[in-house]
């Protein structure tokens, strides 16, 4: 009784190890990095665009940041998307504060979905009045990898060899016609 005990005991250590291991801080709160950076005049603003991977590619998610000079303090904005991929809801966004560079604006895994030319325009109002200004000839390039057709072929090959391999199993076996024994 006393080894059953144990055994639960360790058990449960184990298994509330394992979970607190696994409470641990997401890797999505590590620190967003710029590899490349743009400047746009709005108004009486500058801004740096920040983007975390270049070129970029379509259907790629990558973080976008949006540092006007002096902060985002007492500021607040508008973005404008206007591309080849842009729907109607994604045309004009609030600048909100990235989620993971809390000193500025920005956006958080953001993916366009066709290839272009695509321009980012900014409405910015702050303590210096109001400023438009738009960075022109974004180019995104074609999705990397192979088609996403064929991706979905090939990810799905493990689950079609499931469903064959459980309709054999079943077939053999034939649980519902087998003999009932006492």
């Amino acid at each position: 009784m006393i080894t059953r005990t144990r055994r639960l005991a360790v058990t449960a250590l184990m298994m509330t190890g394992l979970c607190l291991a696994g409470a641990t801080p997401a890797i999505a709160y590590t620190p967003v990095g710029i590899v490349h950076t743009e400047r746009v005049q709005a108004g009486p603003y500058g801004v740096t665009l920040g983007f975390s991977t270049w070129p970029i590619r379509a259907m790629r998610s990558l973080d976008f940041t949006f540092i006007p000079d002096g902060g985002i303090a007492g500021k607040s904005g508008t973005l404008h998307l206007d591309g080849p991929g842009v729907q109607s809801d994604e045309h004009v966004t609030p600048l909100v504060r990235h989620p993971r560079k809390l000193a500025s604006w920005g956006l958080d895994v953001k993916a366009f979905n066709s290839p272009g030319t695509y321009s980012f325009g900014f409405v910015i109002d702050g303590p210096r009045g109001h400023g438009e200004g738009t960075l022109r000839g974004v180019k995104i390039l074609d999705q990397p990898g192979p088609p996403l057709a064929l991706s979905w072929v090939v990810g799905s090959l493990p689950f079609i060899g499931l469903v064959v391999f459980l309709g054999v199993a079943w077939r053999r076996t034939r649980p519902g016609r087998l003999p009932l024994t006492v």
